[in-house]
């Protein structure tokens, strides 16, 4: 039986929301989309809960009305501003020694309990890069291994508690309850990278209107991410400044002029900032310098990024651009001279069923992504936003929005020994739960105030 799910990219100039219908064997068909100008976001970041609210309900009524249904929750994207990165390992003995799913979760809390996390910042992602078994590094899957020691080390992401209650707040405001939130340059890499470009390490660079969001990917995991304020919405405002004219305009000269390769003296008229009803005439030879300055920097710093990583000799498969100022003429060949002749690709989000037009756009990748990611289309095994250790061969269940979990349980049932071998599967507390009829409803609640009070 097919289940909806609903994706809501929110991102620093559009939101996009994208309902798709998942089969029992995890594919995919897209069935409704709906984009708005993002407001009250200023850098990836929410600066206005009212204004935020009303463009993701915006997108979120398109997508529905597309559609002809209706979903109540939704996963959504967050930009890796204020986030912060760190690696922890940890370390357990198997006492059967037999590798089951209750040892590679135990060894992945014990990871993220030993990291070093401020009390002012909330777990995103827990991703593992390294499993290893009694003396075996880099285990792909340790399921079922014979050993009598697990390790592992992971790639921890956090954000600020402010911004991720702000992000909830935005959401559930427009009508729709949070269910899980994923870092938007992870759900890029998803939607366009394949696994041969995993395996040899790959840095994915989503550059987006205000921002531009780089993650590396070494061994099929996510070993670094960063962030950097900048976007093409900045080369539209350097180009407002120097050719002294309104912003629009200047936009507007960036999509029918802008390119890094073609150089012309010809001259174009246009409107001067203040004074609409008088023009003056510019050089392309200018507008293709500001441009050309602009975009050189801002791949020189994410070059930098990447030399920082200290991950660079693992990258083999090179760079992939994808995000909306990835589609400026010109900027692979910038990019391959900028990050040191290293093999670039730009990328559009990978083909699904019923994949609209307009979504095969590279600045649409992010959302994709995150329909993808509700398919299992993640990292063998992690903990997401939610404190639950999932993995790819999990069955779907039903679970709580992410604004009912307390923080200091461990939410996740571990199935038996024999069943997790047999076929690895996830386990929530609300599938414990037995549903009740309608009849019973009265004294369900009853019974749970007389618990609480007693």
């Amino acid at each position: 039986m097919s289940r909806t799910v609903l994706a809501i990219d929110i991102g620093s100039t559009k939101i996009c929301a994208i309902i798709a219908q998942i089969d029992n064997n995890n594919n995919i068909a897209i069935i409704g989309a709906g984009t708005t100008k993002a407001q009250g976001l200023k850098r990836g970041s929410i600066t206005n809960i009212e204004l935020a609210s009303r463009s993701i309900k915006t997108a979120v009524e398109d997508a529905k009305r597309v559609a002809g249904t209706d979903v109540k929750s939704a996963i959504v994207s967050m930009s890796g501003a204020y986030t912060k990165s760190l690696n922890s390992n940890g370390i357990v003995n198997i006492q059967s020694k037999e590798i089951s799913f209750k040892e590679i979760e135990r060894v992945m809390h014990t990871s993220l309990y030993n990291a070093n996390i401020p009390n002012e910042y909330e777990v995103l992602h827990a991703l593992p890069f390294n499993f290893k078994v009694d003396d075996q590094d880099f285990i792909e899957d340790p399921l079922g291994m014979n050993a009598s020691r697990l390790e592992v080390e992971t790639h921890i992401i956090t954000t600020q508690k402010s911004n991720l209650n702000n992000l909830k707040k935005a959401v559930l405001s427009a009508g729709v309850e949070v269910e899980n939130i994923v870092l938007n340059s992870y759900a890029s890499s998803i939607a366009t990278l394949n696994d041969d470009e995993k395996e040899l390490g790959v840095a994915v660079i989503d550059m987006g209107g205000n921002t531009s969001n780089i993650a590396i990917h070494a061994g099929n995991s996510i070993r670094y991410n960063e962030f950097l304020g900048v976007g093409s919405n900045h080369v539209t405002s350097d180009l407002s400044m120097a050719l002294h004219t309104p912003l629009n305009i200047a936009d507007n000269v960036k999509l029918t002029y802008g390119s890094l390769t073609d150089e012309s003296s010809d001259l174009i008229e246009i409107p001067v900032i203040g004074d609409l009803d008088s023009t003056h005439e510019v050089s392309l030879d200018v507008v293709h310098n500001v441009i050309y300055a602009r975009v050189e920097e801002t791949l020189m710093i994410l070059a930098q990024f990447i030399e920082n990583s200290g991950l660079k000799d693992q990258i083999g498969a090179g760079i992939v651009l994808t995000g909306g100022f990835s589609k400026m003429q010109g900027i692979r060949e910038l990019a391959v001279a900028t990050f040191g002749s290293m093999p670039v690709r730009l990328a559009r989000p990978i083909e699904t069923d019923g994949l609209f037009e307009e979504l095969r756009d590279a600045e649409y990748s992010s959302a994709i992504g995150l329909v993808m990611y509700s398919a299992y289309a993640y990292t063998p095994y992690e903990i997401d936003a939610n404190k639950r250790v999932r993995h790819t061969n999990e069955t779907h269940t039903i679970h709580t929005s992410i604004d009912n979990l307390a923080p200091s349980l461990d939410i996740s049932i571990v199935p038996s020994e024999e069943e997790v071998i047999k076929k690895p599967s996830m386990i929530s507390l609300d599938d414990k739960k037995v549903k009740k009829s309608d009849e019973a409803n009265g004294l369900s609640k009853f019974w749970n105030w007389a618990t609480q009070l007693f």
